[in-house]
């Protein structure tokens, strides 16, 4: 199935308590519809002592988010879109931005 949301996108959340928040997504779980989005949906985490962090304790971390509750946005004015597949010149199918028509890179 394809995906309207790839790793490196930059999305607004558009449901649940981080509604209204954006960021860039970070990881993208395809089996499961859910994206990690920088800095969006935090929880604490408690961490044993690890050689990245030797003192253990709480980590702040970001949570998956279902992609549904997540909508691109448009490269041209930073606002959420509707993302739409078309062939370019090259003949190669591009997603673009169905609010300005601008292709999304």
């Amino acid at each position: 199935m394809k995906l309207h949301i790839k790793k490196g996108d930059m999305v607004q959340i558009i449901a649940g308590d981080n509604k209204g928040k954006q960021g860039k997504v970070l990881m993208v779980d395809g089996a499961k519809q859910r994206a990690i989005v920088e800095g969006v949906n935090l929880i604490k985490k408690a961490t044993k002592p690890n050689a990245q962090n030797p003192q253990g304790g709480i980590v702040e971390k970001e949570a998956p988010i279902h992609m549904s509750n997540m909508q691109v946005l448009d490269p041209k004015d930073s606002k959420p879109t509707k993302v739409g597949r078309k062939l370019n010149e090259n003949g190669k199918l591009v997603r673009y931005a169905k609010k300005s028509g601008e292709e999304i890179k």
